[in-house]
């Protein structure tokens, strides 16, 4: 293929965890030195055979937990990528707080690392140990500094609300801790409990809906009094700060995904990587592809796209796939445009504010009959 029409988006799943949180439903493993230099040796093979393009501007490491690695281990890792990582204008990994240490802060500069994404979910001790974390507020702070002294201060933290027992006190007490760390960026999930999960496998359930309403609301309400503007339905940042890399999936843009738990998106098509650790160690090229219909690639341009605040640029995705919005969904845009739950402002097809919540909703009167 072509170098200017490779992806310029590269994901890498590290499948390691020191610990499991009750919630998580990513591919991970409790980390064993020997079986992380088995995945490091798998993974030097998959990215030799797909000859990744050598001009990326965007790099996510995310888990699993990056930093679960030993420091040797990280440093492999990002010397793979050294050679693909030089032209990169946002290089981000996710960091769980107890698993970094001075060391493996100076090793992420070593490899130009610009950006960390932290997990704190909440300031709340309780809750943390109610959700399976082992870090404190102290830890978070502590990891801050260590990066901030390293130079990498593009930081954005991630918060969760609709936890088991958590209180509006509690949230705005975690949103307040994490405003007077100073993030670029910030996050926020509402809990999602699925099967293959310890809160899945004990019946533990999220707040009532009108609860995680009230506090997503608030959300809403205090981020932006802050100066962080929402620009995704679950993610706010200062201005400039925006996750370059998270738009190129916002905008349905091809990206690559390696290693077991990764997907990836190229020339039309989707694939996953194997779920379980056995199975990528085992044969670390096999990618189960899923050939994607115009049909299909029109409304998920148009799912992921009003997950934006500023929506999909209509001219865009004419260009893209050789028709306008409203000839793509005939009947179903005007409809919607005419409810007043989708508009078109400056060239953009949108969410209106009011229905913005309600997106999934919105969305399903546009999905492929």
């Amino acid at each position: 293929m072509n170098q200017n029409k490779k992806p310029r988006a590269l994901y890498i799943h590290v499948p390691f965890c020191r610990s499991i949180c009750f919630y998580c439903d990513f591919c991970h493993r409790f980390y064993q030195e020997k079986e992380a230099d088995e995945w490091l040796l798998a993974l030097r093979r998959e990215i030799s055979h797909y000859r990744l393009n050598t001009d990326l501007k965007t790099v996510y490491i995310g888990g699993g937990t990056p930093t679960a690695l030993s420091g040797r281990q990280l440093d492999s890792l990002l010397s793979l990528l050294d050679p693909y990582t030089k032209n990169v204008l946002e290089y981000t990994i996710e960091i769980n707080p107890e698993t970094l240490d001075e060391q493996k802060a100076a090793i992420l500069t070593a490899h130009g690392i610009n950006r960390a994404s932290i997990g704190l979910q909440t300031a709340d001790g309780e809750l943390l140990q109610k959700i399976g974390r082992h870090h404190t507020t102290a830890d978070v702070t502590e990891t801050v500094r260590l990066l901030k002294e390293h130079g990498i201060d593009n930081i954005s933290l991630d918060l969760m609300y609709s936890l088991p027992d958590q209180t509006m006190e509690s949230l705005r007490e975690s949103i307040r801790f994490a405003l007077s760390l100073q993030p670029k960026h910030l996050s926020l999930y509402s809990l999602t409990v699925e099967e293959n999960t310890v809160f899945g496998r004990k019946g533990v359930t999220p707040l009532d809906e009108e609860t995680e309403a009230d506090m997503y609301e608030e959300i809403c309400r205090v981020l932006p009094e802050a100066g962080y503007r929402q620009y995704e339905i679950s993610n706010f940042a200062l201005p400039g700060y925006e996750s370059r890399h998270n738009l190129v999936y916002w905008h349905y843009e091809d990206f690559y995904g390696l290693s077991a738990g990764a997907s990836g998106m190229e020339d039309h098509c989707r694939y996953d990587k194997p779920a379980g650790l056995s199975e990528y160690l085992q044969d670390p090229l096999r990618r189960d592809l899923i050939p994607l219909p115009q049909e299909d690639e029109m409304f998920e341009t148009v799912m992921m796209g009003l997950r934006l605040k500023d929506g999909i640029s209509l001219s865009v995705f004419q260009e893209r796939f050789g028709m306008t919005f409203e000839e793509a969904f005939s009947g179903t845009a005007e409809k919607l445009l005419g409810e007043g739950k989708l508009l078109i402002k400056d060239g953009y097809l949108k969410c209106a504010d009011a229905y913005y919540h309600l997106l999934n909703s919105v969305l399903s009167d546009l999905l492929p009959v």
